[in-house]
């Protein structure tokens, strides 16, 4: 039996275990919990396929196995290209059929009533596809990979053909089905129907785009109202971050290791702490509203709770991510085009505005992209500080678990909001799009940055410390807030709240966990421990093909990834709702719908710093493996991989960190049984309980900074050894993770 013979023999093993092992259909009560196995086979819910052909008329899944006994024979043909066209037409057909039945057939009947009309009534219908459709599922794209592979395309790689198959279909189950599913949702009326007229209605509503600020009404419309709120939130950030990166990199500033500092402490914070913390200064009962009562008499007001307070907390919580973005791209201009610019007698100010600041203009898009983005997305921050002046993360929120629950207008405003964030996303492509700004070249360059002109350095004093500072004593109220027993009206110090988060005690010789926290604790962490690997795996894996392999529709794969980052987190979460709630891919209230949501929202990131990382690899170093007749499966463990360990570290932070404090996706996803830490802090925070709730957040950041650590030790570290040239200087010997 030659290579391919086995891996089709794998892909068929996997196929007929789908059909024999395991239930074809969902199990309610959960696959995992393995409750169903006292009842396998026995009963409709835990039956496998052949069993529901033959026990309970589910004469259609026939087909599959007909397939796969298709794909046996076709092995007795005479060549490979024979062989290899039937098994990928077989797979492929296959994979499609899996879908259609899925989509057609529902609970009782067909789905739609013209195929009644045409085939007549089935008599039965079937659930939600369950582990043993997607094993079958799993084998049709293997099939039709491997029939790809013994075709001879990408040079016969049956592993690159095979993940590149299976990450496209995850990438358009996971990311193009349910932003689908939403749009048709938004056609639907509350029973289901198709209903376009509600769709009208719920787009041109007044409540959405009004303008009436403008013709001095009070309020305008909620899109107008979170749009303007972005740009304001993306402008400040962007300039502040840019004022910190550079104190951090052109100025003597003495604290840059306390910047640097502060740029992690708004990244592992849950998003609506800030807000909270605001709350504990400026709200009516705030420490710093009670002084200005007492020493000038000023009353206390409400100004903290609208579109100031939102945009301050939002300034606090961006700022730090647009710093990350602008200091690598103000540390990589090139010397050598400023001490051009002066040997041309222009002077420093006219240096830094010609020269400097042109160059960071790939920086400045991406950080304002980034902040406009995560401003449009934000749901923390707007349920805490908002008022009455919500905005359209929120009014989703209400439109989904209100009192009137209308989940046609939950599914036009997020449509709103995807239009606006895709807006941005190719506006700032196509701002980018044909321009040059390298400056980095192979030729030696040991020059030092020029001084900034000396009025921007004081202005950027002038910006910067007080806003340090002002960050500080945020960060200090939170801390602070998790040991005042009731703000504002007992300021006594206690330990209260976190013995009522996270009290242990011993029961019967065990240890019984009696806090309100834990069980949230345990699923986040558990949650985010899976997720986060597997992002970093297929983040390495996509971008290693992105890089590596030329297929047909490459861009089109890479700009579908990308796709995903643009669109807010609040159509992530109203989306997979819609489309995970009913058959044939039923996931709401399980554990696997807030995993994928993680991964595929999450795994931009890692596609795009594994790209950056793979294009430092000379690609002579894989050819040279694979000359030596090593697979490219093994040339990725033994060769690429260990050159990523800064990007596979990156990556690994990044899921866990955002699955930890990510709320405005998972608040739609979590169930009673799968409650995430963030979407019970929120709910803390409704009833008022903000002293638990801030000692929940305070002591998430301690647990996320010590897994974070833990990742960097398991990673390690990339070592390079670079010897000493004639006329070269001597790199750096580490290049730390």
């Amino acid at each position: 039996m030659d290579r391919s013979d086995r891996r089709l023999a794998v892909a068929l093993a996997i196929g007929v275990a789908g059909l024999l092992a395991l239930p074809w259909y969902r199990i309610a009560a959960g696959f995992f919990g393995f409750g169903w196995l006292g009842d396998f086979p026995g009963t409709a819910e835990t039956a496998p396929a052949l069993l529901q052909i033959f026990a309970y008329g589910h004469w259609w899944l026939g087909l599959f196995v007909l397939i796969l006994v298709g794909v046996a024979m076709g092995r007795r043909l005479p060549t490979p290209e024979q062989r290899g066209r039937l098994a990928a037409w077989l797979g492929g057909g296959g994979l499609v059929l899996l879908l259609l039945q899925g989509f057609l057939i529902g609970y009782d009947d067909w789905n739609l009533p013209a195929l009644s009309a045409l085939f007549g009534s089935l008599g039965t219908g079937q659930q939600a596809m369950g582990a043993g459709a997607l094993l079958v599922g799993l084998a049709f794209v293997l099939i039709f990979a491997f029939g790809l592979a013994e075709q001879g395309v990408l040079k016969g790689d049956a592993f690159v053909i095979g993940a590149i198959a299976v990450l496209v279909v995850l990438v358009a189950v996971f990311v193009f089905y349910p932003v689908g599913r939403m749009f048709i949702g938004a056609m639907l009326g509350h029973d289901g129907q198709w209903a376009p007229e509600g769709f009208l209605r719920n787009i041109q509503d007044e409540s959405i785009w009004s303008l009436a600020c403008l013709t001095g009404g009070r309020n305008c419309g909620v899109a107008w109202r979170t749009v303007w709120l972005a740009l304001c939130t993306a402008s400040g950030s962007t300039l502040l971050g840019l004022a910190f990166a550079l104190a951090a990199t052109r100025t003597n500033f003495p604290f840059k290791k306390l910047l640097r500092t502060l740029t992690i402490l708004p990244i592992i914070t849950p998003p609506f702490v800030i807000g909270l913390a605001l709350i504990l200064l400026f709200g009516r009962a705030g420490t710093v509203t009670v002084w200005m009562s007492e020493l000038f008499g000023i009353p206390p007001g409400r100004w903290l709770y609208g579109s100031t307070g939102i945009w301050i907390a939002q300034v606090l919580s961006f700022t730090p991510i647009s710093f990350l973005v602008l200091v690598g791209v103000v540390e990589g201009i090139s010397p050598s085009m400023e001490e051009a610019s002066q040997t041309l007698r222009s002077d420093r100010w006219r240096t830094f505005t010609k020269v400097s600041l042109p160059l960071m203009r790939p920086g400045l898009a991406n950080a304002f992209l980034i902040a406009f983005i995560e401003s449009m997305a934000d749901f923390g921050n707007p349920l805490v500080l908002g008022g009455s002046q919500g905005v359209l993360s929120t009014e989703i929120y209400f439109a989904v678990v209100g009192a009137q629950t209308d989940p046609s207008r939950a599914a036009v405003l997020a449509i709103v909001l995807l239009g606006f964030t895709l807006i941005a996303f190719v506006a700032q492509r196509l701002w980018l799009s044909g321009k040059g700004f390298a400056t980095v070249t192979g030729k030696g360059d040991s020059g030092a940055h020029i001084a900034l002109p000396k009025p921007l350095a004081v202005g950027i004093y002038a910006v910067v410390i007080p806003w340090a500072l002002f960050t500080l004593v945020v960060y200090a109220m939170i801390v602070y807030g998790g040991f005042v027993k009731t703000w504002g009206l007992d300021n006594s110090l206690t330990v209260e709240h976190y013995v009522r988060a996270f009290s242990v005690t011993i029961r019967d010789g065990a240890i019984a966990w009696t806090g309100v926290a834990w069980n949230s604790f345990w699923t986040t962490m558990q949650i985010a421990l899976i997720s986060a690997p597997l992002t970093a795996a297929m983040g390495m894996l996509t971008a290693y093909l992105i890089v590596r392999q030329k297929f047909v529709g490459r861009n089109l794969f890479e700009f579908g990834l990308m796709l995903s980052f643009a669109i807010p987190g609040t159509v992530i979460g109203i989306s997979y709702v819609i489309a995970f709630n009913v058959p044939p891919i039923e996931l709401t209230g399980t554990a696997l719908v807030l995993i994928a949501c993680f991964v595929f929202r999450n795994m931009p990131v890692g596609v795009r710093g594994g790209i950056a990382a793979m294009s430092q690899l000379d690609k002579s170093l894989d050819e040279a493996s694979l000359t030596l007749r090593a697979t490219s499966l093994r040339t990725i463990r033994k060769v690429i991989l260990p050159l990523l360990r800064p990007a596979i570290t990156a990556a690994l932070v990044f899921s866990f960190v955002r699955t930890i404090t990510s709320i405005s996706a998972v608040i739609f996803l979590v169930s009673a049984k799968y409650n995430m830490a963030t979407a019970y802090i929120v709910g803390l925070v409704e009833n008022g309980r903000y002293g638990v709730a801030i000692a929940y957040s305070s002591a998430l950041i301690v647990v996320m900074i010590t897994v974070i650590g833990c990742f960097q030790l398991i990673v390690g570290q990339r070592r390079l050894r670079r010897e000493d040239r004639i006329g070269v200087a001597r790199m750096p010997q580490e290049v730390s993770a």
